[in-house]
């Protein structure tokens, strides 16, 4: 008999959203400025989900990869993403549907990610309609970020809930990892920017095809 939970933690780029042109573009921009050589957009698909601080790191040739570089580089990047973060960006099929049936399923709901918070907010507000999410939060200074669990456990208490009644849905590593140190039910999605071998791996319990999926689960 499969457990029935009764909420869901999202991870956000790569699970609800496509996001992948718009952080590289703007990477790109800020690899531009400081004289570095752009990367294909589809070379970032590996490399996002660490926070757009490790993505600068990743981002730059293997000999200017310095803390101090990938600072500037990074920093660049937040500022040239923050003005708009919506060019290129847009739900995958069917999250919006899922959304709206767990809304009225009454089941809570939470978005986790480590793009910054203004830009996280600026994108859910963007994209989904008002009070689609229970939480949203992005990177904020001084408080735990994925994969310490301490932002999830932070989420339950908020929405009254144990992690046995959470599933923790996301498209990579960071986010299995999540999921299994905080207790909620790892859950692998097959559309976003990695394999379905790399989540498993990761300890995916989970892979949901198209969002719909997830409904079978509640």
């Amino acid at each position: 008999m499969k457990i029935k939970h009764k909420g869901v933690i999202f991870d956000l780029d790569g699970t609800l959203i496509d996001t992948l042109e718009d952080i590289g573009t703007n990477m790109n921009r800020a690899l531009r400025t400081r004289g570095f050589p752009e990367l294909p957009i589809e070379q970032y698909r590996d490399k996002v989900g660490w926070g757009i601080k490790r993505l600068a790191f990743l981002a730059l040739p293997e000999e200017a990869r310095q803390e101090e570089t990938a600072a500037l580089v990074s920093g660049l990047a937040s500022g040239f993403y923050a003005e708009n973060p919506l060019v290129y960006t847009k739900p995958y099929p069917g999250i919006i549907e899922l959304i709206a049936v767990l809304k009225r399923r009454k089941i809570k709901t939470a978005v986790l990610s480590n793009k910054p918070d203004a830009v996280a907010q600026k994108v859910i507000a963007g994209l989904f309609p008002l009070s689609s999410f229970d939480i949203v939060q992005g990177e904020v200074s001084g408080k735990k970020r994925k994969p310490d669990p301490g932002c999830v456990w932070d989420f339950l208490v908020s929405l009254g809930l144990t992690p046995s009644d959470v599933i923790f849905a996301g498209d990579s590593e960071v986010d299995m990892e999540t999921a299994l140190a905080s207790g909620c039910f790892p859950m692998g999605v097959s559309w976003g920017y990695r394999s379905e071998e790399t989540i498993v791996k990761a300890g995916a319990r989970a892979i949901i095809k198209n969002p719909e999926e997830l409904l079978n689960y509640l």
